[in-house]
């Protein structure tokens, strides 16, 4: 051994050496180590990247909702174009669709189109017929025309009365014809004159109006001796040989007093008149006629100086002397009886209100006073949306143009031509969240109806029914599901067996891959019908079936803790679900005695006699089973990590200290493992809240303001799926929408920051249990 030792000593040396040698060389670790800070670093700015794009993606939406929302907020715009002289000084004035072209009711008795270009005269006739010769023989001179109305229609349409007491309405058609090189070429033609003599002794009338209805006229007038006239003219046209055949019916009727103003609405049924000393009087000529007594109200001591119908004939706008504007609906009164009921005032003008244009698209008019005062309103949104000056000096004359977007107005023989630009004037705060008294209402009321077919029904854009109804179904779903999602999560964390919980949990977690639809599909064809089939039934299992999971856990207890530690913890589930299997099937027998008993036979009559609420098949409580469904797996599984990621020593010592089982979980699990769960419910709300198909086929999408459990409603997302579609890019509706999206996104964020500044309060809180 010694004699080997020298020999050794070397290779260990060497060994040592070589060993060292090995360990030397840092670089390679250092290599190693820069490898990974580059790693490390390049992971970082790959996941700051993909945080910052998400929050930019945010934001990008959010400006893009405020982008296209914005533009509901901005008032018009009135601008002066051009101004035209005149052939002849203009009694009335009216445009074509592309303000290529204004007719006007000369002071000579003409009927006059005119290019707004260069003031060419294009067409010129005569409006009323030359008089017969007198007995003698003396040629009648022509009639001399004292004034002219334009009437709100498609075409530009007048009524003239003449220095004799005759009434006329005459019209120019605009032919719209384009080339080959879709150059738009615009022709006036004039349409057939209709004449009534108003008077017999031919003096001249103190107030006039008219309207016409195909071949149909009503003229009415007030004579010099103030006796109101209404002449009706019937046009037959045969169907063989085009010739028309007319025939003319008169009524009268004295009044006590000078009227200053006549309107006929569309259909000729109903006659509004103001008067000098400030009454409207109106007679509904479809109930009596003339000869009933007019219904007469007090609009104010001032004189009413104009009149006019909104389009669709069912809003009366009044002006008068002392600058007062205001609209009248014909309101359904308590008895049943209709009475025009002052709905809205408009704020005062300086100077006596001289004209009104009516819109021929919307609720929009024109208002011209004595100073030459513009002011452009809307009177669904009770909103003035411009005032301004007329561009011409002593202007007496203003028209609206058929597609809404400018307006004549005309002093003696100069006419100014206006462009407007008024996309939106239908959405302000108060027409899209607040009460609004809409025609044919009996009062203020939320309400939305986007579209009535036509424009003479002015859509209704409130938003509230649809915030109530979203809040509503997320309301009546999150009852189901909150209970169920988080006292299943306490009981399979903490009472059940780890080996049942490994199959419990995956299942519960398939059913939130469910789509949508299939549960609105299966809601709304097959639960609707069944519920409504059963719903006493329904009403004995909210009672019945608390009572029987009471009576098992009862039994459970009371087995020998031998019998009970032959099963896995847990497992006793499924002696509660045959106990509620039993329950349902015992609430399925006794429901037909329960209604007869306690509902009177029929529990549809029951709770529209006990409680005035009607029962809708599609309703609230089938909503709320189907979208609970969809919402239990999501609160269930967040809430299930969240109990089974307490600390197992907060677990163990409260039960060395000698507190149970149900104890340590109510007291320290539940507070520590709150945070979790409450994410979980605003994860479920936002869940309920944005629900789209389950709400669209469940819920009959009716747009009701109501909480009542028994009716349908609309939420915001399942609106925006109806409307979207139908939609014009740009128009109101489109923007509207938009702001519903706007408002599910603030919902929702307002909902995740509250919910994520009460989580972070409560971990702070129970970090030092």
């Amino acid at each position: 051994m010694a004699a080997l030792l020298p020999s050794l000593l070397p290779l260990r040396e060497t060994t040592t050496a070589t060993m060292h040698t090995a360990a030397a060389p840092k670089p390679a670790s250092s290599r190693t180590s820069r490898r990974r800070l580059v790693t490390d670093r390049l992971a970082r700015l790959f996941v700051s990247a993909g945080g910052l794009a998400i929050i930019a993606s945010i934001l990008g939406i959010l400006i893009f909702l405020l982008v296209e929302v914005m533009p509901l907020t901005r008032a018009a715009t009135v601008t002066a174009e051009r101004e035209t002289t005149l052939p002849v000084g203009a009694l009335a004035i009216a445009s074509d669709e592309y303000r290529t072209h204004a007719a006007v009711v000369g002071q000579d008795g003409r009927l006059v189109a005119v290019r707004l270009a260069d003031g060419h005269e294009s067409l010129s006739v005569p409006i009323f017929p030359p008089l017969p010769p007198l007995p003698d023989g003396t040629v009648a001179l022509p009639p001399k025309v004292l004034a002219a109305k334009a009437l709100p229609t498609e075409s530009s349409h007048f009524v003239v009365a003449s220095g004799d007491g005759r009434l006329a309405t005459t019209s120019i058609e605009w032919r719209i014809e384009f080339n080959d090189k879709t150059e738009r070429s615009v022709h006036p033609e004039p349409l057939p004159v209709v004449v009534a003599e108003m008077d017999p002794e031919r003096r001249p009338l103190l107030a006039f109006s008219a309207h016409q209805d195909e071949a149909n006229v009503l003229f009415a007038a007030q004579l010099a001796d103030r006796r109101v006239v209404v002449v009706r003219r019937e046009g037959r046209t045969n169907a063989m040989t085009g010739e028309v055949t007319e025939s003319f019916s008169r009524e009268e009727v004295a009044v006590d007093r000078p009227i200053l103003e006549f309107v006929v609405d569309h259909d000729l049924r109903n006659l509004y008149a103001g008067t000098a000393t400030g009454e409207l009087l109106w007679w509904s000529l479809a109930d009596g006629g003339l000869s009933a007594a007019p219904q007469m109200l007090q609009a104010d001591p001032s004189p009413v100086t104009a009149l006019s119908m909104l389009i669709g004939d069912r809003a009366l706008v009044v002006g008068q002397q002392n600058g007062a504007l205001s609209v009248w609906l014909q309101v359904r009164q308590p008895d049943e009886s209709i009475r025009l009921t002052r709905v809205r005032d408009f704020e005062r003008h300086t100077a006596a209100v001289t004209g009104i244009a009516a819109s021929e698209r919307n609720k929009g008019f024109l208002v011209l006073d004595e100073g030459g005062g513009l002011g452009l309103y809307h009177s669904t949104a009770h909103r003035t949306m411009w005032r301004g000056t007329s561009t011409l000096p002593g202007t007496q004359r203003i028209a609206f143009t058929p597609k809404d977007d400018g307006a004549l107005v005309a002093a003696d023989n100069r006419l100014g031509v206006l462009s407007i630009r008024n996309p939106h004037p239908e959405t302000t705060w108060k027409s899209l969240f607040g009460r609004v008294w809409y025609e044919g209402y009996d009062g203020p009321e939320f309400s939305w109806q986007s579209t009535g077919g036509t424009d003479d029904f002015e859509p209704k854009l409130s938003l509230t029914p649809l915030l109530v109804g979203t809040l509503k179904g997320t309301f009546f779903s999150l009852i189901l599901a909150i209970p169920l999602g988080v006292l299943g999560a306490m009981f399979a964390s903490q009472f059940m067996h780890p080996r049942l919980l490994r199959v419990v949990k995956p299942t519960v977690e398939i059913m939130a891959a469910l789509p949508s639809v299939v549960l609105g599909f299966i809601a709304g064809l097959w639960l609707a019908p069944l519920v409504e089939r059963h719903f006493p039934a329904l009403l004995l299992a909210a009672l019945v079936l608390p009572l029987m999971v009471l009576l098992t856990g009862l039994l459970w207890r009371a087995l020998p803790l031998g019998v009970r530690n032959r099963f896995l913890s847990g497992s006793e589930v499924g002696l509660y679900v045959l106990a509620l299997a039993l329950g349902v099937g015992l609430c399925f027998a006794l429901a037909p005695g329960f209604e007869r008993l306690a509902l009177g036979g029929d529990y549809r009559h029951w709770l529209l006699d006990t409680t005035g609420l009607p029962y809708d098949q599609r309703n609230a409580i089938v909503v709320g089973l189907a979208m609970g469904f969809a919402v239990i797996p999501i609160i269930f599984a967040i809430s299930e990590d969240a109990f089974s990621n307490v600390p197992r020593n907060l677990v163990s010592g409260s039960l060395a200290l000698g507190a149970n089982r149900w104890q340590t979980v109510t007291r320290v699990v539940l507070p520590t493992a709150s945070p979790g769960i409450f994410s979980a419910i605003m994860i479920g709300f936002g869940r309920a809240v944005g629900e789209t198909m389950i709400v669209l086929m469940a819920t009959g999408n009716t747009p009701i303001m109501s909480w009542n459990p028994f009716n349908g409603f609309r939420t915001l997302s399942a609106n925006i799926a109806v409307e979207i579609p139908e939609a014009p890019q740009g128009g109101t509706l489109y923007r509207t929408l938009f702001l519903a999206a706007l408002l599910l996104f603030a919902l929702t964020f307002v909902v995740n920051t509250i919910a994520e500044i009460v989580r972070q309060r409560l971990r702070r809180r129970y970090s030092e249990l």
